[in-house]
């Protein structure tokens, strides 16, 4: 038995923070110098400039920057293939071993015929509607934001 869906998790988060990091610190260099200046000058905090100018600014782009990340972590196949035990069972725990949908295509792709590279192929569509749907959720997120 190994650490299975746990230690994938794990891994994945460790893979994509650097990712979401980058991109938030550049929507945060993107705040214009000028705003933050402004408020120090009136006695704002840092904490207050924060809270009060930074962050609404750079808020949809670092959520944008944190949903891209996310679904670069739903298309990641390798590393979570040989973490999760690559067994072709259901997890009932965050430890048992199992397989993802990007795995099971990596896997099984070479030696697919027929109806099983029809099957793969409907996971793979499976797996694009599930990214589209969570890019969609973040554009309607960030579009509430900005109003």
């Amino acid at each position: 038995m190994g650490f299975g869906v746990l230690t994938a998790s794990l891994v994945l988060a460790i893979m994509i923070i650097p990712y979401a990091a980058s991109l938030s610190s550049e929507f945060i260099r993107l705040v214009p110098g000028e705003l933050k200046e402004g408020a120090y000058s009136l006695g704002a905090t840092r904490a207050e400039v924060i809270q009060s100018i930074i962050f609404p600014l750079a808020g949809p782009g670092i959520f944008s920057a944190y949903m891209l990340a996310l679904g670069r972590a739903f298309g990641e196949t390798m590393a979570v293939t040989m973490l999760i035990g690559n067994a072709n069972i259901i997890p009932t725990s965050l430890t048992d071993t199992g397989n993802t949908m990007a795995s099971i295509i990596a896997n099984q792709f070479g030696e697919a015929g027929g109806l099983k590279l029809s099957s793969l192929i409907a996971i793979g569509l499976l797996l694009f509607i599930i990214t589209a749907i969570i890019n969609y959720i973040g554009k309607l997120i960030i579009k509430r934001r900005n109003q």
